[in-house]
């Protein structure tokens, strides 16, 4: 069982930056591909951003440009460094890991641990 943990959520200004973090309790998080998501408000959960094993990253469009995924498999640990935050962007952040497939996916479903969550909250 692989646990997930984020950290770094708050509450900012619009045109401000947030970094969260995703720390995993397993040592084979470098073979695991790795997704950011987030859940508004009476919304669904939506992809935000992945990197998998081998490095590849992914954005959805509205996150390209200011939005930047890493991991740290020392510590094993991805990173989402989140610039130009807008209103918009509010929404409780998730970190996943798929441990299963060989491609990078956008599908939550495909995504078997999670954490529990951290509140972005920005401020116009």
């Amino acid at each position: 069982q692989v646990r997930l943990v984020e950290s770094g959520g708050g509450l900012v200004q619009a045109g401000g930056s947030l970094r969260l973090s995703c720390a995993a309790s397993e040592r084979t998080f470098s073979s695991y591909n790795m997704g950011w998501f987030r859940q508004a408000p009476g919304k669904e959960r939506e992809f935000v951003a992945g990197i998998s094993y081998n490095w590849d990253t992914y954005y959805a469009d509205s996150m390209k440009g200011r939005f930047t995924i890493s991991r740290d498999n020392a510590k094993n640990t991805v990173y989402l460094q989140m610039n130009s935050l807008k209103p918009e962007d509010t929404a409780i952040y998730y970190c996943a890991a798929d441990s299963r497939s060989f491609v990078l996916n956008l599908r939550s479903e495909v995504y078997d641990y999670w954490g529990q969550g951290t509140q972005v909250t920005v401020s116009s």
